[in-house]
């Protein structure tokens, strides 16, 4: 038996489900029961039938998960899973923004950690943090911890936007610059530029369409060709879906190392001996629970 059928025999006899985010390895896509963006994910953890729940993401996604099912066992299948910006964001930088800025509601990105999860008002995912914003009744946003979704929202929404920390980002939509861009033009004429939100803003500004992963999915019917500026393995997800149209990786080393540290045997492991399960204390999960809740509430 190959390492494939061990997992959907483990699956079935442990009644597991395996979330898996658009980033991971093309095998770990081809075994999920779910496949999706940080939102879809939310929403998907909130209804599952399931008494494990193994998430094929990294650990904030997995806390995420564990937050709204307390009562079903979550599992990370390595501790390597981790999100580099989620950790870039401290409990110290909320709270000295919230001096500075006392009637500024605080929203978060579900990229963060449960901790600073339970001093937010209100999360949101890229697909829907201009939409969430927009709906608070206030001109002045505490926004962390991606700097450049919080251009993207400022300039989508008028609002003022304080971005905390200083410099918060994702390396992988970092790597993208200006110069990607006019090889992308040239290489790929005939092909429209599909740019996460994440990337620079100098980025943004030249590309034909700013959305999230999901919004990826929803709208690559519209044209033939796209160059894909994200995590490269999204071109699988989206070639899978759209067998007919062409997508390229804008970058190839653009790639998450958190994503792509769990494999095929780490998800064998983890449902064999149930590990490494997630806890989020109590008092903390209720708090942030309440934030989770609320961007699931505004973004229907």
């Amino acid at each position: 038996m190959d390492i494939i059928e061990e997992i959907l025999k483990l699956k079935d006899e442990k009644n597991a489900i395996i979330l898996a985010h658009n980033y991971q390895l093309p095998e770990i896509q081809d075994i999920a029961d779910f496949l999706g963006d940080s939102l879809e994910l939310a929403r998907k953890a909130v209804d599952v039938d399931a008494d494990i729940i193994l998430f094929a993401g990294v650990d904030f996604m997995a806390e995420t998960a564990k937050i709204l099912n307390p009562t079903k066992k979550v599992l990370l299948p390595t501790r390597r899973a981790t999100c580099v910006m989620a950790n870039m964001l401290k409990v110290e930088h909320i709270l000295e923004a919230k001096k500075k800025y006392p009637d500024a509601p605080v929203v978060l990105y579900v990229n963060t950690t449960a901790e600073t999860k339970a001093y937010a008002d209100v999360t949101v995912t890229s697909a829907n943090a201009a939409k969430i914003v927009e709906k608070l009744d206030a001109d002045t946003i505490i926004f962390g911890p991606d700097n450049n979704l919080a251009y993207y929202v400022a300039k989508k929404t008028g609002k003022r936007i304080i971005p905390i920390p200083e410099g918060g980002h994702c390396y992988v939509h970092k790597k993208f610059t200006l110069e990607d861009v006019e090889r992308a033009r040239k290489e790929y004429p005939n092909a429209k530029l599909m740019v996460h939100p994440e990337c620079n803003p100098e980025v943004q500004e030249k590309a034909d369409l700013i959305v999230s992963t999901g919004g990826m999915v929803r709208n690559a019917c519209q044209h033939d060709e796209w160059v894909v500026f994200t995590e490269k393995e999204m071109c699988y997800r989206l070639q899978k879906l759209y067998p007919d149209k062409k997508f390229y990786p804008a970058k190839e080393e653009a790639f998450c190392i958190g994503m792509k540290s769990i494999t095929l045997k780490h998800i064998y492991e983890s449902l064999k001996e149930e590990k490494y399960e997630i806890e989020v204390p109590k008092e903390i999960a209720e708090k942030a629970k309440k934030a989770i809740e609320r961007m699931l509430e505004m973004s229907k």
